[in-house]
Order: structure tokens, then C-alpha cells, then sequence
């Protein structure tokens, strides 16, 4: 698979990953403020432009916000049959809210080409800025279309192991959890269930 689509599966899930179980049965939230969404560009270096700097404001975060949201409807439409990650399940956006987020965020391109050409010489393009630009949330929303566009779509799932929320890209056939710890997590789960169903026999 070619190195972009890999960058942005990694960045797409991300994303998604910002809402996560919080170790003690309920969901936490990366991006609850603009410091959490300057922690977590600064975090992606490799996918995403000029994060040395970057310092995110309420504008950026809501855009981030929307999009996410966007995002992680569209994910539980691709599990589907399967059922979505139980963190938003009850309020996802509607399917073509979603892609309209998206593509509206991926048209926020920082710059668009400009042609100049003067009648002594030859033509030369520039960039200019396109107004309303918003760098960061164009990045984002062009890496879910290329991962949601890619083969790799077919490889998402939403984790079910008990209290989990994360979706993953299963790795192997047999693969039914995001990480091992789910996997036992599930399996001490019908553990407790087969025994209790016993003992109420």
C-alpha cells in the first residue's frame, strides 16, 4: 500500500480515536478545548502542515469538531451491517449531513493556483490564498475521503469489547478487537456471562 494512503488510514482513525473509553466505564474526549486539538496536531508532525507552530483556536476547534463528528458517522456507515462504536451510536449525524461536512471541509484548500501571464514571457503559476481557508481541517477531511475512498475501508471495524468505543483496521481474519487487552477484556466478559446463566439454571 502506498506510503500516503497509509498516513492517511493512521490519520483518519486519529481522528476518530480522540473520542475513547477513559479507563473507568465512560468516554473521554481529546478536543474539549483549544489545548487538546494543539497537543494533538502537534502529535502528527509526519500528516499533517506547519504543526511546530500551530496553536489552535475555538475556530479551529469547532471545525475539527464538526468534521470528527462527520467522520465517525461515515465510519459507522462503513461497518455496517456491524454495529457503530457504541460512543455516538445514538446520535449519529445523518449519512449525507456527513459527506457534506467533509467535502465542505476539504474545500477549505489554503491556496488554489493562479495564472499569470504576461504578453513578453512565459506563463507562471502562483499560489494564492483562497479566503476562509482553513489549512488545518482541509488536511484533515482530504486524509478521510483518500482512506474512505481506498480498499482499506473494507479492513474498518468498531471494537465490542465490553466498554470500548475505538474503531480499527483489522490486521488478520481472525481479528475481532481494536487491541489484545479488548480481546481479553471480552473473553472474561462471557466468561462472567456463561457462568452466571449456569449458576441461574
Amino acid at each position: 500500500m502506498p506510503e500516503s494512503l497509509i498516513r492517511d488510514a493512521r490519520l483518519a482513525l486519529d481522528l476518530a480515536l480522540t473520542i475513547r473509553h477513559d479507563g473507568h466505564g465512560g468516554v473521554a474526549d481529546d478536543l474539549t478545548d483549544p489545548a487538546g486539538l494543539t497537543a494533538w496536531v502537534q502529535a502528527h508532525p509526519e500528516a499533517l502542515p506547519d504543526t511546530a507552530g500551530f496553536v489552535a483556536d475555538d475556530a479551529h476547534l469547532a471545525a475539527v469538531r464538526d468534521l470528527r463528528a462527520a467522520v465517525r458517522a461515515l465510519f459507522a456507515r462503513a461497518v455496517r451491517p456491524a454495529a457503530p462504536s457504541p460512543a455516538d451510536a445514538a446520535r449519529l449525524l445523518p449519512a449525507p449531513e456527513a459527506v457534506a461536512r467533509l467535502n465542505a471541509a476539504a474545500a477549505r484548500t489554503p491556496t488554489v493556483p493562479v495564472l499569470h501571464w504576461a504578453d513578453d514571457a512565459e506563463p507562471v503559476v502562483h499560489r494564492k490564498a483562497v479566503e476562509g481557508a482553513d489549512e488545518l481541517s482541509s488536511a484533515l477531511a482530504q486524509a478521510v475521503i483518500a482512506f474512505l475512498a481506498s480498499p482499506d475501508r473494507q479492513r474498518l471495524r468498531a471494537c465490542h469489547a465490553p466498554r470500548c468505543v475505538r474503531y480499527f483496521l483489522k490486521e488478520h481474519p481472525r481479528q475481532e478487537w481494536c487491541k489484545p487487552s479488548c480481546g481479553n477484556r471480552a473473553r472474561v466478559a462471557r466468561h462472567h456471562e456463561r457462568h452466571k446463566t449456569t449458576a441461574q439454571a
